[in-house]
C-alpha cells in the first residue's frame, strides 16, 4: 500500500482533491477514501498502484499543493539529516558574512552555482573562504544575531520528531559558528559542519579539512543510521543544494525543500509551496500532535 499526501501551503478545496483522486485513478490506481491530516490543509489518499506513475500525475498539477508520495510502511521517520542554509535557516551564512566584507555580490554568485552543481562544492568553499581574510571575527557573531533567523516550521519539525523518538542532526557545508547556535536554537541532537580558522582575531582565509560535503552529509546518515540501528527506509533527509543529493537519495524520504533545480528533478519528494511542517504531513503526523513553543 502506497499514500500520495497532499499539502496546501494555504488551503486545500474539495476540487483540488477530487483532481487529484481523478489523475490517480488515470494512472491505474485504486485510490482509497481521503483520510484528513488537517482540514482543507493537508490530507492523505492511500492507494494501490505505480508510485512514479501517482507522482509524475500529481507533482505540480495542483496549484499552492506539495505532494508526497511514498509507501506506507516506515512512513514516520527515525532518524532526519538535515542541511542548514536555506534549509533550516532562509540564508547563506558564508554570504551575509560576505556582506560584512563589502564582497556578497562576488560571494553570491559563487555560491549559486555551487549549490546548483556547477562547481566542485570543496574547491568554491575553498575560494570564497580566502576572499574572507582579515576579516574580524566579531562580524561572525554580529552576522548571526542580525541576518540568521529560523526558517518557518525548523523548530516544529525537529522538537516533534525528537518528541516521538526520532534522532536529529545538523549537516552543514557552512561553518560550525551558525551551525551550533542554530542547531541548539531549533534542538538538534547534534551539529557537524566546517571549522573556520581564526588567528589573532581575524579569519585566516581557510578551513579546517576535511572539508564538510556532500560525502560527508551521505556517510552521516548511513553512519548514525547503523550505529542506532535504524533502517535506511526509516531515515529522512532534506535540503536543497547540489551538495545534498547523496544523502537525498540515499534516505528512505529524500526531500528536496524549495531547492535548486537539480536537486528537485532529482529528489523523491520536494517542497515547493509549504513550509518545513510539510516534512510531519509527510510522516502522517497532524497539527495537534506538533510541538509548537
Amino acid at each position: 500500500m502506497f499514500i500520495a499526501t497532499l499539502i496546501a501551503s494555504d488551503h486545500l478545496n474539495t476540487g483540488q482533491l477530487s483532481e487529484a483522486r481523478d489523475r490517480m485513478a488515470a494512472t491505474g490506481a485504486v485510490v482509497e477514501q481521503p483520510i484528513w491530516l488537517d482540514e482543507a490543509i493537508a490530507v492523505d489518499l492511500p492507494f494501490a498502484g505505480d508510485v512514479g506513475a501517482v507522482r509524475a500525475a500529481l507533482e505540480g498539477a495542483l496549484a499552492g499543493v506539495d505532494v508526497v508520495v511514498q509507501a506506507a510502511a516506515d512512513r514516520e521517520k527515525r532518524l532526519l539529516i538535515a542541511d542548514m542554509d536555506s534549509t533550516m535557516i532562509p540564508v547563506e551564512c558564508i554570504d551575509e558574512l560576505a556582506d560584512y566584507a563589502g564582497i556578497k555580490p562576488q560571494i553570491a554568485e559563487v555560491t549559486e552555482r555551487a549549490m546548483r552543481g556547477e562547481l566542485d562544492f570543496a574547491a568554491a568553499l575553498d575560494a570564497r573562504v580566502a576572499l574572507l581574510k582579515g576579516l574580524a571575527e566579531g562580524a561572525i557573531d554580529q552576522c548571526l544575531a542580525e541576518r540568521v533567523t529560523l526558517m518557518p516550521g525548523a523548530a516544529a519539525l525537529i522538537r516533534t520528531m525528537r518528541a516521538r523518538g526520532a534522532y536529529t542532526v545538523l549537516v552543514s557545508g557552512g561553518f560550525t559558528r551558525f551551525a551550533e547556535p542554530v542547531a541548539a536554537q531549533i534542538g538538534f541532537d547534534r551539529a557537524i559542519a566546517n571549522q573556520l580558522l581564526i588567528e589573532d582575531g581575524a579569519l585566516t582565509g581557510a578551513v579546517a579539512k576535511p572539508i564538510v560535503d556532500s560525502a560527508t552529509k551521505e556517510a552521516t546518515l548511513r553512519a548514525v543510521a547503523g550505529e542506532r540501528g535504524i533502517p535506511l527506509s526509516q531515515t529522512l533527509a532534506v535540503g536543497d543544494g547540489a551538495n545534498d543529493l547523496p544523502m537525498i537519495r540515499a534516505a528512505g524520504l529524500g526531500v528536496a525543500y524549495h531547492a535548486k533545480p537539480v536537486v528537485a528533478a532529482a529528489a523523491a519528494a520536494r517542497v515547493e509551496h509549504g513550509d518545513l511542517t510539510a516534512l510531519l504531513y509527510a510522516q502522517g503526523i497532524s497539527r495537534r500532535d506538533w510541538i509548537i513553543d
